[in-house]
């Protein structure tokens, strides 16, 4: 059984940083492509940036390149997202995501686990 927790969201102005971690519970970790899905009030699950297996590629959505990136540490079971210069549209509900198959670009069919959740508002 995997389980993906995630933490780090909150309330931030506009401008500002979060950081949010996912703690992913699973013999094989370094084995799953991760990646990060953030979803608005009445608006599609979206992907926002996803990492390979081994941490040596990594993808951000073009709506957050420059301002988020993805890491993560095979030792410690975690992947972050460190998102600077946060704008009130990327107030969303943030998910980790976890996918045996394909590489470091998650397609959402492809994502074998979430995380529950994290919400992150970006005020004005």
């Amino acid at each position: 059984q995997v389980k993906l927790v995630e933490s780090g969201g909150g309330l931030v102005q506009a401008g500002g940083s979060l950081r949010l971690s996912c703690a992913v519970s699973a013999r094989t970790f370094s084995s799953y492509a991760m990646g990060w899905f953030r979803q608005a009030p009445g608006k599609e699950r979206e992907f926002v940036a996803g990492i390979s297996w081994s941490g040596g590629s990594s993808y951000v959505a073009d709506s957050v390149k420059g301002r988020f990136t993805i890491s993560r540490d095979n030792a410690k079971n975690t992947v972050a997202l460190q998102m600077n210069s946060l704008k009130p549209e990327d107030t969303a509900v943030y998910y980790c995501a976890a996918a045996s198959r394909g590489s470091y670009y998650l397609r959402l069919s492809l994502v074998d686990y979430w995380g529950q959740g994290t919400q992150v508002t970006v005020s004005s």
